[in-house]
């Protein structure tokens, strides 16, 4: 909706049908086109049909924005191989086939892509070896196709702090969990959603035309990790 805002066509892409068309239909509101497209990002051919729907149905694609991935806490000892492989896949590998495949696109136009990264890609805590290591990866992966592809194409990434999405609720919806979270952000609270997409928002416009291979922090100026659950991990 900020990219709509700021005069984007936008083609949505999630799993919920139901989300996605009430998404597409606050877009539209605004006076921009809005594209729904059910997808699972872990599903290829179906990020080829997105692809090929979105560039024919809008006429191009000038932003790409990667914002799916998530893996919940594990511990290392509890992490099987096949489930470390599936945060790969779902955090980094989803990323680089639909960035390719919108590649040939985004050159045409000085284009952008934006990978929704994590702050815990540079912080440590337990139970985060598979998702910590993937956005570790994503930011690096970044970095590698910013250089491949300047300067027709543009690529960075956020590295998102504690933001209130569904993915947090759980947590953020007990008093007691989300005050140990507050206070240890200097900014004395949570991120909201509105704050990932304003930083979206400046690396996929032409405000950030000269930027590319980076990772903005937006995290409230937390210095470490502020998940509040301690999980016994060692050994």
């Amino acid at each position: 909706m900020a990219l709509a805002e700021a005069g984007a066509d936008v083609a949505v892409a999630a799993r919920r049908q139901d989300t996605l068309d009430e998404v597409a239909s606050t877009i539209r509101a605004l006076g921009r086109r809005a594209l729904p497209i059910a997808t699972d990002v872990n599903d290829f051919d179906a990020l080829d049909r997105l692809v090929e729907r979105t560039a024919g149905e809008l006429g191009g694609i000038d932003v790409l924005v990667n914002n799916a991935g998530g893996t919940p806490p594990t511990i290392a000892l509890g992490l099987s191989d096949a489930d470390f492989e599936a945060a790969y896949h779902f955090n980094v590998t989803s990323v680089l086939h639909l960035s390719r495949a919108c590649a040939p696109f985004l050159a045409k136009n000085g284009g952008s892509i934006v990978n929704v990264s994590s702050a815990m890609s540079h912080e440590v805590d337990i139970g985060f070896v598979a998702y910590g290591a993937a956005k570790a990866a994503l930011n690096h992966l970044t970095r590698l196709l910013a250089a491949e592809w300047a300067p027709k194409v543009r690529v960075n990434a956020v590295a998102a702090g504690a933001t209130l999405t569904d993915a947090l609720e759980f947590v953020a919806s007990m008093d007691s969990l989300k005050a140990q979270m507050v206070e240890r952000t200097p900014m004395a609270r949570l991120g909201s959603p509105e704050d990932i997409a304003a930083a979206v928002l400046f690396l996929a416009s032409d405000a950030s035309a000269w930027t590319t291979g980076k990772i903005l922090e937006v995290d409230g100026g937390a210095l470490g990790s502020v998940w509040p659950i301690k999980i016994p991990g060692g050994l």
